[in-house]
């Protein structure tokens, strides 16, 4: 064991040096984005070697039988692949966020204020399921001028390996130090627990991507400053001047487009002077595709397909699958007070033609995203022009929503004046 804990560290402190060491380079907007567009080419150039991989790694879930929206985040088909180089392509075409002046002024005492854009430094990621994050997070931070140590499932690990192999592939091929992109090499989830404790020499800041234990576990456990989620409990309000085939196409993205995305909408409210009206189409509609439906009282009384009655614990579950909660409110107020209590700050969204109430509710609910007459599945830093994310953030402090390019920044100030000194 003791052995054991010398060789791990060993490993984890060499790779935290080599990252430190690669963050310390600035490379130019023009190479970036070379090594970026090299990279897209080679996902395609090798794309047998990654199925090949990664059906190794669907064969070992199905034999773990792990559930079944975790094995459709994990597989990777030629559609899945396409997705990913896109992403690849646009955050290439993306502004390079570093070294821009954000705000300049001049102040009396004859200093001139430049704050500038720089790189937050070294990022850990630690993420399940999903190989395409392997492929977007490396993306994202080196086109950010940050070096990143990658930390995935080990339900993808072949995948990963090979993803993250073709993007120090494409650092080589450009003459760039390849440290700025590791991936640790190990389904041992010790590693972990070294990465989260002993490495905030190395580290500036922990981004975990995955479900309720990960985050939790990283959140509880960490020395290292963190960027995350716990869960995306999102809502949907259906108000009393909704139009109802508005809120019928949107409560079903919302909810069935993806199932097992954080920004499915898990809870619907329905006003109560339109939920004898709405509440049996928008519902009908759920239920033919196969949806579960827990609801109140209100909602019994007057839905007449098959409906289970809710407890307490439904309005808290992130279920990831085709099931969802619904429940009756009085007005936008209690909506309000409904999400602020029950969600996780992700993303909820209020279907109505009344602007006002509308408005009420964007400024009043504490999600990191609010929306008004959209789909919950938009969140997403794709949809949103960032070209993808490295996850979704409900801190209070900044970052929050979507965390892209410009959210992986920090910045500093730069003075110059004619010799001034303090009186």
């Amino acid at each position: 064991m003791i052995w054991w804990r010398y060789r791990m560290s060993r490993y984890m402190s060499l790779i935290g040096q080599k990252a430190r060491k690669a963050s310390l380079k600035k490379i130019n907007t023009k190479i970036k984005n070379k090594v970026l567009k090299r990279y897209a080419l080679l996902l395609d150039k090798e794309k047998n070697s990654i199925f090949k991989a990664n059906i190794k790694d669907v064969k070992l879930a199905l034999k773990k039988r792990l559930k079944n929206n975790l094995i459709d985040r994990l597989s990777i088909d030629q559609k899945k692949l396409t997705n990913i180089k896109n992403s690849i392509n646009k955050i290439a075409k993306l502004k390079d966020p570093i070294d821009n002046i954000l705000e300049k002024w001049s102040r009396p005492n004859g200093l001139k204020i430049n704050r500038v854009s720089i790189p937050i430094g070294v990022i850990g990621v630690i993420y399940e399921s999903r190989p395409n994050v392997t492929s977007d997070v490396a993306s994202l931070c080196f086109k950010s001028g940050n070096a990143v140590i990658l930390k995935g499932g080990s339900e993808a690990t072949n995948t990963n390996k090979i993803l993250a192999k073709l993007f120090r592939k494409a650092l080589k091929e450009n003459k760039v130090n390849e440290d700025f992109i590791q991936f640790i090499d190990s389904r041992d989830r010790r590693m972990v627990d070294f990465m989260l404790s002993k490495m905030k020499d190395y580290i500036d800041v922990i981004i975990p991507r995955g479900g309720k234990k990960l985050v939790k576990r990283v959140q509880g456990f960490s020395s290292v400053p963190i960027i995350g989620h716990l869960e995306g409990l999102c809502h949907t309000f259906v108000d009393k001047d909704a139009e109802l085939k508005m809120a019928t196409n949107i409560i079903y993205n919302a909810k069935l487009r993806n199932t097992s995305i954080c920004g499915a909408t898990e809870t619907i409210l329905l006003h109560e002077k339109i939920v004898k009206k709405f509440c049996n189409p928008i519902l009908k509609k759920l239920e033919a595709n196969n949806c579960k439906i827990y609801g109140d009282r209100s909602l019994i009384k007057y839905y007449k397909g098959k409906i289970y009655p809710a407890k307490e614990k439904n309005w808290s579950t992130e279920y990831l699958a085709a099931i969802v909660s619904v429940k009756t409110v009085k007005n936008c107020e209690e909506a309000i007070n409904h999400i602020n209590k029950y969600g996780t700050m992700h993303t909820d969204s209020i279907v109505t033609k009344n602007k006002k109430t509308a408005q009420k509710f964007l400024k009043n609910v504490k999600s990191s995203i609010a929306m008004h007459n959209t789909s919950t599945q938009f969140a997403d830093g794709g949809e949103f022009g960032f070209g993808g994310e490295v996850g979704i953030s409900t801190n209070t402090l900044p970052p929050r929503g979507p965390v892209g390019l410009e959210q992986l920044i920090s910045y500093k100030y730069e003075i110059v004046s004619n010799g001034q000194t303090r009186k």
